[in-house]
């Protein structure tokens, strides 16, 4: 009844739109997206963008930037939060909720299956053989980002200027990530106020704005009903979690758990620049506060958390996982079970809030489609993400081609030729013939996965 109220709405017609997906197609696409979500936040942007808009026409193009810019405002994941966010707008509620949780699901049983092989077995050898081909074809999927979203954001000459500004403050001088992203709205801001042709969607001198055919959820699409702004349901939803938050703690035995569910509560609410930003927060508490795991032991896990799919962010779950291990919070005979409560527990208090975010705003968002005043300063802020996006890209490049360096020596312990010709490669795959992530990624971790056997 829902999707067909949806559908109705959003206008299939006769003029090449395509049908309203319903729930259940929803409902696979999303699992399949958690379990190929690999690249961070801007390979995973990359992937729903190529699905949703492109092939699928789900969404628009400015819709799909519209929202993706308002998630880059705010605390936690950007690509999961997207997710929860074109979740709820095709499927109401359940539709974001749904789509959010499956977008980190696949990568928290993954990585607790890789932290329990670690801890048991300390035996890398297969997963490190995948890893090797996977990581120079992230390096290539955010590269290909980069490009990608640079091709349609960076619309006239200051587009590009707000884009270089962004990539010199961050890679020359180590601006936090929060204030270019707080630095770009004033300009976008201002900029749309004196010179709002720069700043219009699709406006500007050399606009190259792409059209894939109608989409679902179109630019001209009326407001859906959920979309449609409601105190009492802004009301019943912040109660809804709050209440849930409580609970959840409460059921929790007091001790590790507890510290956990408060601690990456505290964490979720300053994730603001991405994961690397709250990472050190994450390592002071659970390394060196509570002693849940050790130095050595936090790299490790971020090279997993890298390497597999879903957000980075989700190093919070091996840190959850070893923790409970460590601590042995069920005994010695139940390692495991430990581990998964406890990466379960790290992972629920460190997503509930994107939920809350998008669910709670999503309504003003829609509202202000359109309007220059929100929409000015949130396309400065894609033309910064671009200069960003390809800051990280040289970040994983460097640590793939030379894994040895160090900001110090930054070229020392010589070049990986093997992971540089498969990032070339990978690139060329995605950009020149058109080939989809997932097959590349999957190539990629074969010929890994060949490459290291014959090496060892």
């Amino acid at each position: 009844m829902m999707d067909k109220e949806l559908a109705l709405q959003t206008g299939n017609s006769n003029d090449g739109r395509p049908a309203h997906p319903g729930f259940r197609e929803a409902f696979w696409y999303w699992l399949k997206l958690g379990f190929i979500s690999f690249g961070g936040p801007a390979g995973q942007i990359a992937i729903m963008h190529q699905d949703l808009v492109e092939k699928r026409r789900w969404i628009s193009e400015r819709r799909f930037l519209h929202a993706l810019n308002f998630c880059m405002l705010l605390p936690g994941p950007e690509a999961q939060q997207l997710a929860i966010y074109l979740g709820w707008l095709l499927h109401r509620t359940w539709g974001g909720i749904v789509a959010g949780v499956l977008f980190v699901l696949p990568s928290l049983f993954i990585l607790a299956a890789l932290t329990w092989v670690y801890l048991a077995f300390g035996d890398m050898t297969l997963v490190q053989g995948i890893f090797a081909g996977i990581k120079p074809a992230v390096v290539a999927i955010v590269l290909f980002a980069a490009w990608r979203i640079g091709s349609r954001a960076l619309k006239n000459h200051l587009m590009w200027l707000l884009a270089g500004a962004a990539f010199i403050a961050i890679f020359f001088f180590r601006v936090p990530f929060p204030l270019i992203v707080v630095g770009a709205a004033l300009l976008g801001a201002l900029g749309g106020k004196w010179l709002p042709g720069y700043f219009q969607p699709g406006g500007g001198h050399g606009a190259t704005d792409k059209h894939f055919g109608s989409a679902v959820i179109d630019d001209d699409t009326p407001p859906l009903a959920h979309t449609r702004h409601s105190y009492r349901h802004l009301f019943k939803l912040l109660g809804s979690a709050l209440a849930l938050w409580a609970l959840v703690i409460l059921l929790l035995p007091a001790g590790t758990l507890t510290d956990m569910a408060v601690f990456f509560s505290k964490a979720a609410l300053v994730t603001f620049g991405g994961a690397y930003a709250v990472l050190p927060y994450v390592y002071q508490g659970g390394v060196e506060s509570y002693g849940w795991l050790t130095g050595p032991q936090m790299v490790d896990g971020l090279a997993l958390g890298e390497s597999t799919p879903g957000p980075l962010i989700m190093v919070v779950a091996f840190v959850g996982f070893v923790g409970g291990w460590t601590f042995e919070l069920f005994g010695s005979d139940h390692l495991f079970l430990a581990g998964l409560v406890a990466a379960s527990v790290a992972t629920f208090f460190t997503f509930l809030p994107s939920f809350v975010f998008i669910l709670a705003s999503g309504p003003l968002v829609e509202s202000t489609h359109g309007d220059l005043k929100f929409t000015a300063p949130l396309s400065a802020i894609t033309a910064a993400v671009v200069g960003v996006i390809l800051n990280l890209a040289l970040f994983f490049g460097w640590h793939v081609l030379w894994p040895q360096a160090s900001a110090e020596q930054p070229f020392v312990g010589g070049f990986e030729w093997f992971s540089g010709l498969l990032a070339l490669a990978a690139f060329i795959a995605l950009w020149r013939f058109n080939i989809s992530i997932l097959k590349v990624l999957a190539v990629s971790a074969l010929l890994g996965l060949g490459f290291t056997t014959l090496v060892l």
